[in-house]
């Protein structure tokens, strides 16, 4: 994990700081505010990376945000298994996210690019969207 508290930084470039440090190999990027010392407003840019892409990460935080020094430590990072599968809707295919522990489904869920996809393509409210798609989970886990 690599962190950085920035204090300084016009607030719309983080947006293209995250496309950078995910280009650049990290694996997730957060911002978390935060209050420095005499009361000063900062974000917590809050870096996932392997070691292998450690330098690139850093390089990007240095030559374009306004930090000046960065944390850097070991976490360890457990995932649950997971599987897609497309659901067939009757305004397109949603793919399926299912995610299991100790092998049974805990979490599924819709992939919200291809909701919001659906959404534009259809021109209508991405709720309906979710509540096509949620609706047809109910009648498949029925069954």
């Amino acid at each position: 994990m690599i962190e950085a508290n920035i204090d300084d930084m016009n607030p719309e470039i983080y947006s293209y700081i995250e496309e950078k440090l995910f280009e650049a190999g990290a694996l997730d990027v957060y911002k978390t505010p935060i209050i420095m010392k005499k009361g000063r407003p900062a974000i917590k840019l809050s870096i996932l990376v392997n070691s292998e892409h450690e330098e690139d990460i850093e390089k990007i935080i240095f030559e374009e945000t306004t930090s000046i020094g960065i944390r850097k430590f070991g976490v360890k990072k457990v995932m649950l298994k997971r599987n897609f599968f497309k659901l067939n809707t009757k305004y397109g295919a949603v793919t399926i996210k299912n995610s299991y522990f100790n092998g049974k489904i805990v979490n599924c869920k819709p992939e919200f690019e291809d909701c919001r996809r659906i959404a534009y393509e259809n021109d209508i409210a991405i709720k309906q969207v979710y509540r096509e798609v949620n609706r047809l989970m109910e009648e498949y886990n029925d069954k």
